[in-house]
């Protein structure tokens, strides 16, 4: 625990490790202050593709957080600036919320369901065997499949749901095509994570609920791990993968409390 106090910087993991849905965990308010009284930089890195950066701060808001637009970064943007780089001017059919159109807009990547460059996919609530007819028949017919994040499930306030990879595992296997996949822990997004952070990897900390995505995205970065328990990973799924974090916490309030 001494170690991980003396980093400059965090990264941090939203679902699961600082809300369920609109619910606040618990400990939440006290590591946000603990950060902003130790001038600690920090980053809410999320797969989530969902919604803006500003929707997220207003959420947090909600919740009684007061946190800049500039500490969030979320995989619909990872996303955006990648195809930016790759095709630009290119054009998408897009499965998914306003936070990933409205990302891909501005990176200025058009709307396109005959032709596009790519199929993107991003969590949404609106998913329908039309458009994975759709997307299917178009990445046969040459466009390139993108997903926005690697997370298989999620956390709600009622329960475990599907997250991004399983939708567009039909997609994959239909098509016979595999995704690329945006969000942690691709490289891209950790490295942008970090620059946005301002500090090296050595000097910072990933907190996050995921051994496939936070945690193993830390590990190849050179961050280092917390794990914590507030999400959809217990200490018996941790035994499952051939690595694992330096840290296990209940919650992020355990960090504060350490120093009480």
């Amino acid at each position: 625990m001494e170690t991980l106090l003396q980093k400059k910087g965090f990264i941090c993991d939203m679902d699961g490790v600082i809300y369920h849905g609109n619910r606040l965990l618990p400990g939440v308010p006290e590591f946000l202050e603990w950060l902003k009284k130790n001038q600690k930089k920090y980053l809410f890195l999320t797969n989530s593709s969902q919604y803006t950066t500003k929707e997220l701060q207003q959420k947090l808001e909600r919740m009684g957080l007061e946190v800049d637009e500039s500490n969030f970064y979320t995989s619909a943007l990872a996303t955006a600036h990648f195809l930016k780089s790759q095709a630009p001017g290119g054009s998408a059919y897009v499965m998914g919320e306003h936070g990933l159109l409205n990302a891909l807009y501005d990176a200025g990547i058009t709307y396109n369901d005959v032709n596009p460059d790519y199929v993107v996919v991003g969590e949404s609530g609106g998913y329908n065997l039309e458009m994975i007819t759709k997307a299917i028949r178009l990445v046969r017919n040459g466009a390139k499949l993108i997903s926005t994040n690697y997370d298989l499930t999620g956390p709600t306030e009622s329960g475990i749901a599907p997250a991004c990879r399983a939708l567009v595992a039909a997609i994959e296997l239909a098509a016979g095509k595999q995704a690329y996949y945006m969000g942690k822990p691709n490289p891209l997004m950790m490295r942008t994570g970090l620059k946005l952070l301002g500090v090296h990897s050595e000097e910072a900390a990933i907190i996050g609920d995921r051994m496939d995505t936070d945690i193993v995205a830390g590990i190849e970065s050179g961050l280092d791990t917390v794990l914590v328990l507030s999400g959809v990973t217990t200490r018996e799924d941790c035994r499952r993968f051939p690595y694992q974090p330096r840290m296990i916490l209940n919650g992020v309030g355990d960090i504060p409390a350490a120093c009480e």
